[in-house]
Order: C-alpha cells, then structure tokens, then sequence
C-alpha cells in the first residue's frame, strides 16, 4: 500500500521569520457555504434538486480551495473570499427574481394583463389622434372581452377598464356594462372599481345599472367609497325616473317589495312625483308606515354625521318630500306631531341646537348670500337663546363680511336681518312668511337678540364713506343709521368726511370737478328739466348750478345758461317769490 507523502517544509522559527505578521482570518470554506444558503432562502424544489447534483463538484471545489489556503500567501485568500460573496449576493437576486416572476406567472390571466397593458399604454397617451387612440381602444378591448368581470377588481386592470370607458365608443361602454351587470354593487364598494364614467356615458344602461342598487342605497350612503358613486349618480347625471329609483329606499321596505311599478308610461309619471306619487293611492295606517318609515331612515342619516352623507343632494330631496307630504296630512294634530318629530333637536334640546351651530359656523359666509340657507341663519338667530353663542358663531361672521355682502341683495339682506329683520322694504310677504313659522317656537327658547347693531356702527365707522357711494351699500348705511343703537357721532364723522368744521364749507377732492359736473348736467338733463326744477322743488340745486357755472365753467357753458333763463323767465319766478311772501 503506497504511502501517504507529506510536505517536507517547516514554519521557521520566530527569530528567523523576522517581524511577527498578522494573523489573518479566513472564513472556512463550508461557513461561506452556510451563508450562501441562507442567501438564496426560498429556493424553489427544482434549484434545490439542481444543486443535489453538482455536490460532488462543490466537494472537489472545496478541497482545492483549502489546499490554497494552506500553500497561498493570506491577501489572495481574503481577494477570493469576497469575490464568491458578492457571486453569491448576484445569484441569490437572480434566484429571488425568476421566483418572483414564477409567481407572476401562476396569477390567473397573467398572459392576458402583459397583453393588455402593452396596449393600455399606447390607448392612455395624451398627445394621439382620435382615430389612433380609438385603434388601441378597440384593440384593447379584444383583449380583455370575456374577461372583464374577472380583471376588473384588480387595481392595475382596473386601469385598463377605465380607459376603455372613457375613451371608447358606445359599442364598447356597452360590452363593459352588459359584462359587469349583476355585479355593480359590489364594484360600487371597490376603491379601484367605482366606475362613474359609466354610469354618466351609458345612458341605455343607467337604468338597469341604478336598480341594483335597490334595497341597498343607505347603506350604500354610508359606505365610505360608494356614496360618492351614488352622489354623483343623483346630482350629475340621472334623470327624474333614475332619481326616483334611488329615493324608493328611503320609503321603506313596504313600498320597495310592494311596488306597482311594471315600467308603463303612467307608473313612470307617478314615480317622478316621489313620496308624494306614493301617497296617492294610500291611505290610514299604511300612509303613517310609509312616513314613519321615511322619518327612521333620515333619521339613520342624521346620526351618521361623520360620514359626511348629510350633505349629499340626494338627503335633502327626501327631506324635502317628507316635509312637503306632512302639508297634505288632513288631521292637524297629526300633522304638527310628524313636523315636531323631524325637528325635535332644533326645538327642544339646547345641547342640540349648539352642535348646529358648530356645524354651521365654517359655512356662514356663503349661507349668507343664498336665497334658502340665509333662512337657516335667521331661524338660527331667533330660536337660540345664547346670544353668547350665535354673536360669537354667526354674528360675528356676518359683520365681518358686511363689506361684501353690501353690494349683492342675498348679503344685505342678511345685514338688515340684524336690524329691522322682517320689514317689508326688504323682505318680501313669502320670505317673511317661511321665517314665522317657526315663531311658537321662538317663545319658549328664545329673546330677542339686539347687541349686534354697535357692532354695524362700527363698520359704518371704518367703511361707511367708501361704501355709502355704492347704491346698495347706501341703503345699509342708512338702515344703519336709522336704527343702530349706540352712538351714532363717530359713525357721522366717518360719512362727512368732505365736510370741514375749521372752514365751515365743503372741501373739495381731487378726484371730483364740480365744472365738469355743471357741463355734463347742462348737455345731459337739458333745457325743459333744468327750468322745471328752476320752479320747483329742485330750486335749491338749480342755483348752485348756476353758481358754478358762473364761477368755474366755459365762456359757452354761461352763454347758454344765460340764454336759458331769459328775462322773461326769471321775472316769472321773482313774481311767484313776491306771491309767496304775500300768502
């Protein structure tokens, strides 16, 4: 047996060997191994059988790598290390990548949503023709038909959807649509399925697309995604029949399963009237149901505020119906019960009637301008008895924009609601109507509010002079004026300005000309006017015209003038001074 040779040379000795050097370490061989395993963590079966194979090679690989270890100097062994770590960090991507692209693959119409995108990209570009765009459209749905219900949830191929929607033709919208029916609730509900374009482009489908919705529509309101898909249903792009497809569920459940509606003309009519086409054809204890029914689901809608449905169009049309069918209950204690019922909050609880003015207060100023919110601020103001509350929540903010709300009548009017609320120069007999319907409830919450007007002396301070010169802004400053409370002399100093106390005469400005003016009234008003004035009440400025004239206009201006009042004329005059006096 042959014998096994050995190397011959030794490790010199410490003296010989000269200066002591470092010792370096090294990372054995199968440690590195480890680490490269952990590395490549998931490994598919099929690597991992690939990798069975080739242990005899790794085995070899690894004792040639310990023979140089032992023989080579330490540098070139630390050089070999990291070169294989950063081999094995490459591989171990590589292996991470083809794994994720295997997944990729396994997902269902994987195949078909790279198609589909390829094209999706070239549909989608801003800056193409119409009959290009409208290829890639058609393109792009041969891709996708059959298919679109199964895609449409995912929130990359829901892109792919909403393009063809938008920019495709009426063949194509109405594939989509025939595909996705039966399933437009639950899309409703998706954050990348809430096809809104649908609904506003495929009018032939709008009806059937709204009736799935029955049965479900408040909890739909109240769903954070699908309100928005309802709202915009109701406000945009429905018409009175598809209004009153969504407004059903609010009648309740009696109403939605025993409906008489088979899609005749005359049943469609009847549906357009909403509650009150409902009410018809009822009467007794089935009409109570059907109300006390509306009333229980605003209800649900008023204590949600957090989801923000309140302020959707569609609430305030069934309120609406509600209050405007109460009229027609023919049993007055009834009737008063149902309205009493609805408003309760406003009426009865203080509490209540503070959080409507926290919700309200962000909104004032545009309420102010509006025809029907402004009545909710004067109701505001008369029913609630913290003056406290509303001077610092709504007052406040009406005074601080009188200076807009002058020049447009919806903000005056809010102004003069203030000071003498309900008179009839600026409230009409309809208005003031709507407001005193609420007066019994006004005794018993509420006084009447009058610490607002120092506050509107104080604008006339500030801004009278400037705003007097506005025709809608005079008026508020001589209802001001005429029935603020407080001391009105600073708010007079503001508005005399132009007059000098010192000189006892009016200043001038360099921004009007007197002469100008007497030249312009002079071609303007003529001849017949000026002398009739000259006779008549308007002595007082005739003479100051003239006054003017003599003093500060043309040699032509005076010329005319003088022609103007003949000897004749201002004999005439002189005599009915000497017949005055003698009376």
């Amino acid at each position: 047996m042959p014998t096994v040779q050995r190397s011959t040379k030794k490790r010199p000795s410490a003296s010989q060997a000269g200066p002591a050097a470092k010792k370096v370490r090294v990372t054995p061989t199968n440690a590195r191994e480890e680490v490269v395993k952990k590395r490549k963590q998931p490994i598919t079966l099929s690597v991992r059988e690939s990798d069975d194979e080739s242990s005899d090679e790794g085995d070899e690989d690894e004792l040639e790598d310990e023979e140089d270890v032992g023989s080579g100097p330490a540098e070139m062994s630390v050089d070999a290390a990291g070169q294989k770590d950063s081999n094995a960090a490459r591989e171990s991507h590589k292996v991470q990548r083809a794994l994720y692209e295997q997944r990729k693959a396994a997902k269902p119409h994987s195949e078909l949503l790279v198609d589909a995108k390829r094209v999706w990209s070239l549909a989608r570009q801003k800056n193409i023709p119409p009959a290009e765009r409208q290829q890639h459209v058609r393109n792009l749905m041969k891709i996708v038909e059959g298919k679109v219900k199964d895609i449409v949830l995912k929130h990359d191929a829901s892109r792919i959807i909403q393009t063809i929607v938008k920019y495709g033709g009426r063949k194509e919208r109405d594939q989509i649509a025939s595909e996705l029916k039966g399933h437009f609730k639950q899309l409703s509900q998706g954050k990348y399925s809430k096809y809104r374009n649908l609904i506003r482009h495929c009018s032939s489908r709008r009806e059937s697309i709204l009736s799935e919705f029955q049965g479900y529509v408040l909890r739909l309101l109240l769903h954070r995604e699908a309100s928005g898909v309802l709202a915009d249903a109701f406000e945009l792009h429905a018409n009175a029949y598809e209004r009153s497809i969504l407004l059903r569920d609010f009648y309740g459940k009696e109403v939605t399963l025993f409906s008489t509606n088979h899609g005749t003309e005359a049943d469609r009519e009847k549906a357009k009237r909403g509650l009150r086409g409902i009410l018809e054809d009822t009467e007794g204890d089935r009409k109570k149901r059907i109300l006390s029914a509306v009333k229980e689901n605003l209800t649900t809608i008023f204590n949600n505020p957090d989801k923000g449905t309140v302020t959707l169009a569609i609430v305030h049309r069934a309120l609406w119906e509600y209050l405007t069918a109460i009229y027609d209950v023919e049993d007055e204690h009834e009737r008063e019960k149902l309205r009493r019922e609805i408003f309760e909050r406003y009426s009865e609880s203080e509490a209540d009637r503070k959080h409507v003015i926290k919700v309200v207060k962000p909104h004032v100023a545009r309420m102010c301008v509006d025809d029907e919110a402004q009545l909710v601020l004067f109701t505001a103001l008369d029913v609630i008895d913290d003056t406290k509350l509303t001077a610092k929540s709504l007052v406040s903010d009406i005074i601080s924009n009188a200076e807009t709300f002058v020049t447009i009548p919806q903000g005056r009017r809010s102004l003069f609601y203030l000071l003498v609320p309900r008179t009839r120069r600026h409230f009409t007999p309809a208005q003031i109507g709507i407001i005193a319907e609420t007066d019994s409830i006004r005794e018993k919450t509420s006084k009447k509010y009058s610490d607002v007007r120092p506050s509107l002396l104080k604008f006339v301070e500030e801004k009278g002079a400037e705003v007097a010169r506005d025709t809608g802004g005079s008026l508020a400053v001589l209802e001001i004026m005429l029935y603020a409370e407080g001391d009105k002399s600073a708010a007079i100093s503001a508005l005399e300005v132009h007059f000098s106390h010192s000189t006892k005469s009016v200043e001038r400005t360099e921004f009007f000309s007197p002469a100008d003016f007497a030249s312009a009234f002079l071609s303007t008003v003529g001849k017949e006017t000026t002398l009739a004035m000259a006779q008549g009440d308007g002595t007082f400025v005739v003479a100051e015209l003239l006054q003017r004239i003599q003093e500060e206009c043309s040699d032509e201006s005076k010329k005319k003038v003088k022609r103007w009042f003949s000897k004749s004329f201002v004999s005439s005059i002189r005599n009915g001074e000497k017949i005055l006096a003698l009376s």
